[in-house]
């Protein structure tokens, strides 16, 4: 996937014309291929389970979880445009292709049972605990996606003058690379869907996907 920026050509700059001082400045910048810094304190990742879709008017934003450990938490969130999200899904299911022709198909992870009555937002919320450090989460306007033969890894980026660097990095089992791909390209055609409703027929955003049970994990009574 393709992100970027540098600065504008010279002579694209828009200053103020007032004469008097400026008080406002304002300049264009282009995207280019993805070249990205990665601060030390985002070079170990981490490791997630699952992954949580919110699917806004505006944006969506990504819950990578932890549901191994207890208690169960959000380990990263990441803010996407609807932009990056479709690209995301791309990119992710190119990926997915090309781990299969190179390693097959991974190993399908048994379907947790259907629960009668899809949960709130709030029903899921309160079985994970969301850090005080991550709840505005982090922006990204590009996605690096990469894969080894038992883990896929996303380096989320944020790429503003002058220089992009990745905001967030997280690794998942391979294994769980189909049930990704899955959750986020629902979560897209939702969006699409409310974006081809009729003129004034509102739809609400849909609450993110229950995270899929990982094998051998019970559910909560």
């Amino acid at each position: 996937m393709e992100s970027d920026q540098s600065p504008a050509p010279e002579g694209s700059s828009n200053p103020n014309p007032n004469p008097e001082g400026p008080s406002v400045f304002s300049q264009q910048f282009h995207n280019q291929p993805v070249a990205a810094r990665v601060p030390e304190k985002m070079a170990r990742g981490v490791m997630t389970t699952g992954v949580l879709v919110q699917d806004g008017a505006h944006e969506f934003v990504l819950d990578f979880l932890q549901v191994l450990s207890q208690p169960k938490q959000v380990a990263a969130r990441v803010v996407l445009a609807p932009g990056v999200m479709d690209s995301l899904v791309r990119t992710l299911a190119d990926s997915l292709n090309r781990y299969v022709q190179t390693f097959g198909p991974p190993a399908p992870l048994p379907r947790p049972p259907q629960p009668p009555k899809p949960p709130s937002i709030q029903e899921i919320y309160e079985n994970f605990k969301l850090p005080e450090e991550l709840w505005s989460g982090v922006y990204a306007n590009s996605v690096l996606i990469g894969h080894a033969p038992a883990e896929f890894f996303m380096d989320f980026i944020t790429g503003f003058y002058p220089t992009a660097a990745v905001s967030c990095r997280v690794f998942f089992a391979a294994q769980q690379a189909p049930r990704y791909l899955e959750t986020l390209r629902a979560a897209m055609q939702r969006f699409h869907q409310r974006r081809m409703a009729p003129p004034g027929q509102h739809q609400q955003p849909h609450p993110p996907m229950p995270p899929q049970q990982p094998p051998g994990e019970k559910e909560e009574g």
